[in-house]
């Protein structure tokens, strides 16, 4: 069975007051790998972020992270996902919501399960999931300067 996620936005009718602007099944899915199925859920641009517009952001086409924004998404990882090792130019807030998986930091495995944070600032990565069910993971990725060693190399996006 196909992960369904319902997304509720809030936002004010043309009186100010206050009302579910959106309340739908997630329809804007994108698989950034075979494997991980991507739920876009809402994105910003700036800050502070302007809760004026009337547009679906969910629906905005981004890569892996929006320069100066913030994108918000829940990810399916399947079993056997493909390898993606990756640094990205953000730091990211992650909440493992159901499943298990593994991290590969460099070498270093941390192991995910269901109820679990992380805070990835920078490092490079790739998730596997060696396991036999689907891993769901509500992400939040924060454009950020790109990581600098403690030598001073600079650590730019990469994968």
């Amino acid at each position: 069975m196909a992960l369904k996620v319902r997304r509720i936005i809030t936002g004010h009718d043309a009186n100010g007051k206050a009302i579910a602007k959106i309340d739908e099944v997630v329809s804007n899915i994108r698989e950034g790998r075979p494997g991980a199925l991507a739920h876009a859920i809402w994105t910003t641009e700036g800050f502070p972020v302007n809760n004026d517009t009337q547009e679906d952001a969910g629906a905005r086409p981004v890569q892996t992270t929006l320069p100066g924004g913030t994108i918000f998404r829940v990810i399916e990882f399947k079993p056997g996902v493909q390898a993606r090792n990756h640094r990205t130019d953000s730091i990211d807030y992650i909440v493992c919501m159901a499943g298990e998986i593994d991290m590969d930091l460099d070498g270093t495995v941390v192991h995910l399960k269901a109820g679990d944070v992380m805070v990835q600032r920078g490092t490079i990565h790739n998730w596997i999931n060696n396991g036999k069910e689907s891993c769901i993971l509500a992400v939040i990725l924060i454009d950020a300067k790109s990581v600098k060693a403690e030598n001073g190399k600079v650590l730019p996006a990469v994968g």
